[in-house]
């Protein structure tokens, strides 16, 4: 009979970081991944003569060396920075709103982003000032959170992180509007709102600010080799660390006992691996739902009660003409309707009416990443209900075709660039190709949506309590720290170190 300390189901982000924590913390480890490779979204794939990178627009918060960020910090401290290659992001974004003439490229490094947004909107310089500083008085209080696991002494907040607890309960654009920033600064600040997935008026503004922070002040860096490079950079660390990796590996059923907590995991095609301590991958929704027998109705109840987030379409562009000779200037665009997010987010509720878009030119980070002549694209956008699940199987192509297009149109219309007669190879994913590929409900890519009761600060500082079956913890997009890549990694950081806790108590 195979026994482990503890075992982790799924090799995406959360669960390699996961994996390599209790590993570090001494236990016997097993990961399962039911795919024949690690990293989940976390990965890349070829079409032709073009790698695509699946998922990854860019890595905050890392850092040059010698002045890392906390991703960074991270990653070192795994042992894994060394084994990637990266190459740096050249700008913050661009984003464009048409219809109200904005078109703004932001930098990164905090004095040039403040000089930049003022050079936009006269007068706004004092409020970005005042934004950043909240930024960083935010920042450093949800460190504080992480390293309590989310039992804080409250007299420390109040006392040390005042306007974390002042601001905690207020959305972005309420904090913004007593900061007095004008409201085309606004539009430009909260560009960065589709990377979260909740609309201005709900996201919680200490959630987006510590976002935002973490990529104007640190930079992004992305990997040379696409997010494959640091999937397969953690499954090396894992294994040099004495762990076992097991592919084409389906974990069917979490074994219960009589307390409820769990005993073994259940592989496809009957094994049983004995196991005290589960770290899962993967949704609460299909844990609980397919998974676990006998699950109370407390969680099943807390579970139902949480809302997905965006649900995800991509497009893949292989081109055969490089990006300066199609006049493709920036690396990271955002092109929406409205500068107002929440109608935005309204309008991502239908596919007849959603056309905003995410895009990304990696040629512009990495002019090499693709044969010389030749540049590569991605662009994704959120659906922000099911609406996918109401398109009849006759009709799917033919709306894949349609949403693609009407991407294809959006972004030569908004950046005069003519892109559509240089196309080589064209791949797209739907919310069902990633129910299909990653097993997530409704095809969503975000996880669960931040909202007021269920966003980042009551996630943290509720670690505990959301700790509801013994020996089950979660990682990656759906637990503590909320969708994303650097999301993801810190989440799987601080469940393997819990987790470890939790085997040490035992004895």
């Amino acid at each position: 009979m195979d026994r482990y300390d503890a075992v982790v189901i799924g090799a995406g982000n959360g669960g390699l970081v996961a994996a390599i924590r209790l590993l570090q913390g001494g236990a016997k480890v097993l990961l399962v991944e039911k795919h024949n490779l690690p990293g989940g979204f976390a990965t890349s794939f070829r079409r032709g003569r073009f790698e695509f990178e699946a998922s990854l627009h860019e890595l905050n918060d890392f850092g040059p060396a010698g002045n890392g960020g906390d991703v960074r910090d991270l990653f070192d401290s795994l042992g894994v920075t060394d084994k990637v290659e990266w190459v740096p992001i050249p700008d913050a974004y661009r984003v464009i709103v048409r219809s109200e003439g904005l078109d703004a490229l932001m930098p990164f490094g905090k004095q040039a982003f403040i000089d930049k947004l003022e050079s936009y909107v006269p007068g706004s310089r004092l409020s970005a000032e005042r934004f950043f500083e909240l930024g960083e008085q935010i920042r450093a209080a949800q460190a504080y959170t992480n390293s309590r696991n989310g039992i804080v002494d409250s007299s420390v907040m109040v006392k040390e992180h005042g306007n974390y607890v002042r601001t905690g309960s207020y959305s972005v654009n309420e904090v913004l509007e007593s900061l007095k920033m004008p409201q085309k600064a606004r539009d430009i600040i909260n560009a960065y709102w589709c990377y979260l997935g909740a609309h201005c008026d709900e996201l919680s503004f200490t959630h987006y600010v510590s976002m935002v922070i973490r990529y104007i002040t640190r930079g992004a860096m992305a990997p040379k080799m696409r997010s494959h490079e640091i999937s397969l950079a953690m499954c090396e660390r894992i294994r040099e660390l004495g762990g076992d990796i097991w592919f084409n590996t389906e974990a069917e059923k979490i074994v219960t006992g009589a307390d409820g907590g769990v005993e073994g995991v259940i592989l496809k095609g009957g094994r049983l691996i004995k196991t005290r301590h589960v770290v899962a991958n993967c949704s609460p929704h299909v844990v609980y739902g397919r998974m676990m027998d006998g699950v109370p109705e407390r969680i099943v109840r807390a579970t139902n009660a949480r809302k997905f987030a965006g649900r995800g379409f991509c497009m893949f562009l292989g081109l055969n003409k490089s990006a300066d000779e199609l006049g493709i200037e920036n690396h990271n665009y955002f092109l929406y309707d409205t500068s107002n997010s929440a109608k935005q987010y309204e309008l991502m509720k239908s596919i007849d009416t959603n056309s905003a878009q995410a895009t990304v030119c990696l040629n512009r980070a990495h002019p090499d990443c693709s044969p010389k002549g030749t540049s590569l694209m991605y662009f994704t956008t959120l659906y922000m209900s099911d609406c996918w699940g109401d398109v009849k199987p006759e009709d799917y192509a033919r709306t894949k075709e349609k949403v693609a297009n009407m991407m294809i149109d959006r972004f030569e219309r908004d950046t005069g660039s003519k892109i559509r007669d240089s196309i080589e190879e064209i791949s797209v994913a739907t919310p069902m190709t990633y129910a299909h590929y990653c097993g997530h409900p409704e095809g969503g890519i975000y996880g669960y949506e931040s909202q007021y009761w269920d966003g980042l600060n009551p996630r943290l500082q509720m670690m505990a309590e959301d700790h509801q079956t013994r020996g089950l913890r979660f990682a990656g997009g759906y637990s503590m720290r909320l969708s994303g890549y650097s999301s993801a990694y810190f989440s799987g950081d601080i469940t393997g170190r819990q987790t470890v806790g939790d085997i040490k108590k035992e004895g």
